[in-house]
């Protein structure tokens, strides 16, 4: 097989420091190493996206460099017994798009370990509505649940970043689920569809962006699903109700966690972090089976937004300067 196709390729400029998007025609010849090779029909844009595309926290290290965390599309050739050609696949994680080619090319070629076959009842543009930022709210909820949090109990759920990827489908799986959601964002405009989504009540993220002045607050939250770390982390923690739950999954915020460990000794919470990146198989699959059945399909095409292969480069900006609401699908055949 001899076919080109089109590739968003990043390289650096002649400083060393400046990476450089540029559409390239390639050869499968020039893919990395791999057991499939996959015709990429879908991508999205995740926050750690933006940062590859623009060179931020040296995620990406060697270069030239096709970037993309995510993609779905249908086995071309393979050489694992597990898939066939035809076959709808899956792919997040792994670190695809930082240390090994992504999916913002029409082809892949990737380890079989990494894919996970398409649910039943999902197209590739879904499968990619929902992507790492999707599928990663569904681990965050699935570890509230494991750790007790249910919707019967008196409390609410308070999810931040709440227009982003991680919180529109987090609220999104919540209120589908019976829990009270309280979204937390710094774009009031985006209030009406946060409540569409499920929200019942919206929370400034100022409220929330200090460390607490004291090791405990008044209790307020029975879990949450916190993808922006730092002080906001530190503040829910101190708010948590007795035994609550928090679903620590990013660091928009900040790395630093300005808190004491009072709310761990005195009111028995629990910090979970979730890791979506090196997520086992059967943890995936189960994942991607609860989001076909927990996550309505109106509210996924509500918050999804489709835009062309081509088009992709200034959205790596927008979305690290929290411009992009819901979740961006890059149709890749249009280039």
């Amino acid at each position: 097989m001899n076919e080109t196709f089109r590739a968003l390729v990043l390289d650096t400029a002649q400083d060393g420091k400046t990476v450089l998007p540029e559409f390239k025609d390639l050869s499968i010849h020039d893919l990395p190493e791999g057991d499939v090779l996959v015709r990429v029909a879908h991508s999205t844009l995740n926050y750690k996206d933006g940062m590859i595309l623009n060179g931020r926290g040296r995620l990406a290290r060697k270069y030239p460099h096709v970037p993309g965390v995510d993609f779905a599309g249908e086995v071309v050739e393979t050489a694992d017994p597990r898939y066939k050609p035809g076959d709808h696949v899956i792919l997040t994680g792994w670190r695809v798009g930082e240390s090994h080619w992504g999916g913002y090319a029409q082809m892949a070629r990737v380890n079989a370990d990494w894919l996970v076959p398409l649910p039943e009842g999902l197209s590739t543009s879904q499968a990619m509505a929902i992507g790492t930022a999707g599928f990663t709210a569904m681990l965050a909820v699935m570890a509230l649940e494991e750790q007790g949090v249910s919707p019967d109990q008196d409390g609410e759920v308070l999810v931040t970043g709440a227009a982003g990827g991680v919180g529109s489908v987090a609220i999104s799986i919540l209120a589908h689920l019976g829990y009270r959601v309280v979204a937390s964002t710094g774009r009031p405009e985006n209030a009406d569809y946060l409540k569409h989504l499920g929200a019942s009540d919206i929370i400034d993220r100022a409220a929330l962006a200090e460390a607490p002045n004291r090791p405990l607050l008044s209790e307020r939250w029975l879990g949450a699903v916190d993808s922006v770390g730092s002080t906001t982390l530190a503040h829910m923690l101190a708010e948590m109700k007795y035994h609550g739950v928090v679903a620590a999954c990013g660091l928009a915020g900040g790395a630093d966690l300005p808190a004491t460990v009072i709310p761990f000794l005195l009111r028995g919470v629990k910090l979970i972090g979730i890791d979506s990146v090196l997520c086992p198989y059967e943890r995936r699959v189960q994942a991607w089976q609860r989001l076909v059945t927990d996550l309505p399909a109106e509210r996924l095409d509500e918050a999804m937004q489709t835009v062309k292969l081509s088009d992709i480069v200034p959205y790596g900006e927008k979305i690290l300067k929290g411009g992009v609401r819901g979740r961006l699908v890059i149709d890749v055949a249009a280039v």
